[in-house]
């Protein structure tokens, strides 16, 4: 019995984006105090947006997490999109 030939597309290869970490970029680090900062690495739910979308180093990323779940304890962030503030 022969095999059939799947006769689709090839999908092309992405090249990955370069992607510059904030944190690097400014000389900081990340701060539970700084709300504005860590509003720009939350989506509108609520959630912390995953490295490949943040562009930052591991390290940064971990801190990042660390720090706005110290801001939602403080009641700086909210947890999710239904809290109001």
């Amino acid at each position: 019995m022969a095999l059939k030939k799947d006769k689709r597309p090839k999908r092309e290869k992405r090249t990955p984006v370069p992607r510059n970490c904030y944190f690097k970029q400014t000389g900081t680090k990340p701060d539970y105090k700084d709300v504005l900062v860590l509003k720009r690495f939350i989506n509108e739910r609520g959630k912390i947006i995953p490295q490949k979308y943040s562009g930052l180093t591991a390290k940064n990323q971990r801190l990042l997490a660390i720090e706005i779940k110290k801001a939602r304890y403080m009641g700086l962030l909210p947890y999710t999109d239904r809290h109001a503030l």
